[in-house]
């Protein structure tokens, strides 16, 4: 299937394809949720969200996945290794690392805004500094870096019906939604990492500081004002959600079934966290195989129907992905 993807999509340099696959393999590894609404897009625009995970997921296990004990001072260099390589990679269309070689040519071929992933660097760096969060509006600033970013270089690939400027925030917002749905997810993990997503004036609102966290990490215990500022937070992200659906319907209908698939799993990672009794400091809430299963079951059913409608009743695209870059063509900086 990766041979036909990339076929597809016109990448025929070997050295690009294996790049391409790299982050293919990144997505198929750690983003089981993201890979499986992946999997629901055209063939062709397959390994463009590809690239665009495999170069986040990179980026994001520099600052996480290090060896415990690993010294800051080696990640930061780490991530200004990538930081040139990136740099570099925008300008002359390939990196030292496959996952940047692979990024650089989707930002050339769909005319990606280079500023959205120096955003994205630079909520990366600021994960090495910053270990929590006074207010929301303080988490989103670093947000609009580390997921805002994503949603939008998502948008050139998967194509609009509208201007892209009118779906522009609901992308944004998605992409918030989603690291939202992290973060409540992953709030024992993070916390022994040292850092705290929630912001501190909702967790104050509770009575609740870092010291109960650790508490109720350390004993396998629950506190009901832990949890009250848990539910709040998931009454928060649950309000992203909201902002960002109209957007689902802005978006080339060929592309809506992933997006779709992706916003329903997600969102019931929510719901899973719900029925586990918000027992995020303690383990990882899950979606059922069975659940994820039968999403993505009727939303085959929907792309299918795209797809027949579509031969029977050919016509041009609304809003036409851009074909394969002439590598001859100059790449300038940055595309607004």
């Amino acid at each position: 299937m990766t041979r036909r993807e990339l076929d597809a999509a016109g990448i025929t340099d070997p050295a690009l394809r294996a790049a391409y696959r790299r982050c293919r393999d990144l997505n198929a590894a750690h983003g089981k949720t993201y890979f499986l609404a992946t999997r629901l897009l055209p063939v062709e625009r397959r390994p463009a969200v590809h690239a665009l995970y495999g170069f986040a997921r990179w980026a994001d296990d520099i600052v996480d996945v290090t060896a415990p004990g690993t010294d800051d001072g080696l990640r930061r260099a780490r991530l200004a290794a990538l930081q040139r390589q990136l740099d570099d990679g925008l300008r002359r269309g390939e990196g030292g690392e496959p996952v940047v070689t692979a990024l650089a040519d989707t930002a050339r071929r769909y005319c990606i805004d280079h500023r959205l992933f120096q955003d994205f660097m630079t909520a990366m760096r600021s994960d090495l500094l910053v270990t929590a969060y006074p207010s929301y509006a303080e988490l989103c600033g670093y947000m609009h870096g580390s997921a805002a970013v994503i949603g939008l270089q998502m948008l050139p690939v998967l194509g609009t019906v509208v201007p892209r400027e009118e779906a522009a925030p609901h992308a944004a917002a998605l992409g918030v939604a989603f690291q939202l749905t992290n973060f409540l997810r992953d709030v024992g993990e993070d916390l022994d990492r040292g850092r705290v997503y929630l912001p501190e004036d909702l967790l104050a609102g509770h009575g609740v500081e870092r010291e109960l966290l650790h508490w109720c990490r350390n004993t396998g215990r629950q506190d009901r004002r832990v949890l009250a500022a848990l539910r709040e937070f998931e009454t928060l992200t649950r309000g992203v959600y909201q902002e960002a659906r109209p957007g689902l319907a802005m978006l080339d209908p060929a592309s809506r079934p992933c997006i779709r698939t992706a916003y329903v799993l997600y969102g019931s990672i929510l719901d899973a966290v719900a029925r586990d009794g918000h027992a995020v400091l303690h383990r990882r809430a899950v979606v059922s195989r069975r659940r994820r299963a039968a999403v993505a079951t009727g939303a085959l059913v929907r792309v299918a129907a795209i797809r027949l409608r579509r031969r029977r009743h050919p016509a041009p695209a609304t809003s036409p992905q851009p074909p394969p870059a002439d590598p001859a063509r100059p790449v300038p900086e940055e595309v607004v």
